[in-house]
């Protein structure tokens, strides 16, 4: 080889070495930039809600600060700091423990790089690495929010489409019936009807998940042909009387809506609280205010005793009792009504998690979901899509009323005598009464669930014996994953080597008991009980000819002996 062409080959590679350079630095600085972005976004969506906090404590403070003693004070401000420093270890071990795994996910790559540069002053392997960086930072902190947004029109039930009929509303409440997303499903009106009672702060949508992927707990109810009811809250901002509900109002409505259904489906209701939903069911059936409306019970990943919770119960247990108190947590609207803040109740499980939900370690987490993906056609699952449009704009404020239920149930168990923590209608709820009044109970719990643990969810078997079905994965796994008919753990099935019953079929169950016990009738009993009652007229003319034909028989027996006669007058 001449030295012309030993020099042309050497400019040329230094030529390609100088533009895979050029394509090295471009992708690390496009990685730079996505990355401080992604950063900056996941911080600022944990941060707002803890500015909302601050802003509470503050208004809270000025006032007690003044009405407690000043050692009181000061050692309520140390076991605080105590449990903040506990809450940055924490934080600060679960950052180092998701960038460590990133960087074992992606250091076999970086790797092969290092190494080729070595042995063949070669760059491609470094440039293909760097341009996988900012790929996936780009994913993260653009691709994915949009794919989370553009979900939105397929999430939930949409009810302002008017698919779904409208049965019933009070001050407070809207009662929909879901109509079955299989176009060639009816609904069938003489079957047993259900209603669903969603969480109050995590909204109804979550149960509607994805209804045109068949994925909807709602819906797998309705496309079965069962008449699906489900209580959707107003908007509360605009809403005075749900701002000011009780739990006695609740109860009330409840019953008004069982009575509208059973009305109009002739059989009693199947009632379905999920999540905190299922224990304002539980305390609405042991006032007994549902007597003769429901005779089914369906819970589903429900806070029956929250002490017994090892996560949540934890983390309110190390606060010091004078700030484990709802105005903490209380907001003030402009017309003097109070209200619990949903956004910072959420962020108070994210805060029991923090090992987890740390900005830093969440953005890491999602970027390992998309590394994981080696091909390099990154996409976004539905699934990942809703589950994230739900956790980031599916929070809801609710009555301050209604949150005290809940946090007393948190804050105080159970008795040993079965009563709860909660008092409606000015009398004790006791859960023995349930076995008065025959009523069936199905419990479902995620047995990965880290937000109403087995534990919690449970409690109630110490003084009922319900029927028990666990759910592999976690807090909304039923509604999500198990959701679709044809999963491992379809809820109109049966699973598992205990042979668990899924709530759908636990409800067909029921239908077909009641069908059964109807067919069953004697046919003389059926008649009577459908024979219309006759015309008034008819009735009216029966009557008199009962009258003459008494009065006749009157007039015979005093005819005869004078003993007899006074006999038939003293009867008469």
């Amino acid at each position: 080889m001449s030295d012309t062409e030993q020099t042309l080959d050497h400019a040329t590679e230094t030529a390609d070495a100088f533009s895979e350079g050029l394509s090295i630095l471009e992708n690390l600085y496009s990685a730079g930039q996505a990355y401080l972005a992604g950063m900056s976004r996941y911080t600022t969506d944990f941060y707002i809600p803890y500015l909302l906090a601050s802003q509470y404590f503050q208004r809270v403070e000025l006032k007690r600060t003044f009405e407690e003693s000043p050692a009181d004070t000061i050692e309520a401000y140390l076991h605080l700091l105590e449990n903040n420093l506990e809450l940055v270890n924490r934080s600060i071990k679960g950052t180092a423990d998701m960038m460590s795994a990133y960087a074992q996910l992606e250091m076999p790559g970086f790797s092969e790089a290092m190494q080729q540069i070595i042995t063949e002053q070669k760059y491609d392997k470094l440039t293909s690495f760097t341009k996988q960086q900012s790929e996936v930072m780009d994913m993260v902190t653009n691709s994915y929010p949009k794919s989370i947004d553009d979900i939105g029109p397929e999430f939930g039930f949409h009810f302002e489409r008017g698919e779904h009929l409208l049965l019933d509303e009070t001050d407070r409440f809207l009662l929909y019936r879901i109509a079955p997303s299989l176009k060639q499903v009816k609904t069938r009106l003489d079957a047993k009807p259900i209603l669903i009672i969603p969480p109050f702060v995590l909204g109804a949508n979550i149960l509607g998940f994805l209804p045109n992927e068949q994925r909807s707990y709602a819906h797998c109810f309705a496309n079965q042909g069962f008449p699906t009811y489900i209580r959707i809250l107003k908007d509360i901002d605009t809403s005075p009387a749900l701002q000011i509900m009780t739990g006695e109002d609740d109860a009330r409505d409840t019953r008004r809506f069982c009575e509208a259904i059973m009305k109009a489906h002739g059989k009693p209701v199947t009632l379905n609280g999920y999540c905190q939903g299922g224990y304002s069911a539980l305390c609405n059936l042991l006032t007994g205010e549902l007597d003769g409306l429901v005779d089914a019970f369906i819970t589903c990943v429900s806070p029956m005793d929250g002490t017994r919770s090892k996560g949540l119960a934890r983390f309110l247990m190390r606060l010091p009792q004078r700030f484990n108190d709802l105005e903490y947590g209380t907001k003030i609207l402009s017309n003097g009504n109070e209200l619990a803040d949903g956004k910072l109740m959420g962020w108070v499980y994210k805060i029991k998690s923090i090992e987890h939900e740390i900005p830093a370690a969440a953005f890491y987490r999602d970027l390992m979901m998309f590394a994981r993906q080696k091909s390099g056609n990154y996409s976004v699952s539905k699934t990942a899509a809703a589950l994230n449009y739900w956790l980031q704009k599916e929070r809801y404020d609710l009555p301050l009323e209604i949150t005290r239920m809940s946090f007393a149930s948190y804050n105080v168990p159970i008795t040993d005598d079965g009563t709860l923590p909660v008092r409606l209608f000015d009398k004790d709820l006791n859960l023995k009464r349930l076995k008065e009044k025959n009523i069936k109970w199905l419990i479902c719990y995620g047995t990965h669930d880290d937000l109403v643990e087995k534990d919690t969810a449970l409690a109630p078997l110490d003084h009922f014996d319900a029927e028990v079905t666990p759910f592999p994965k976690g807090h909304v796994a039923i509604a999500t994953s198990w959701s679709a008919p044809d999963s491992a753990y379809a809820l109109h099935t049966r699973f598992g080597e205990e042979n668990y019953r899924g709530p759908v079929l636990f409800h067909m169950d029921m239908d077909a008991a009641l069908t059964k016990a109807g067919e069953e009738t004697p046919k003389a009993i059926r008649r009577a009980a459908t024979k219309p009652p006759a015309p008034k007229a008819t009735r009216r003319a029966s009557t008199a000819s009962s009258a003459v034909k008494a009065k006749t028989t009157r007039k015979k027996a005093v005819k005869k002996s004078p003993a007899a006669r006074k006999t038939v007058q003293k009867k008469a």
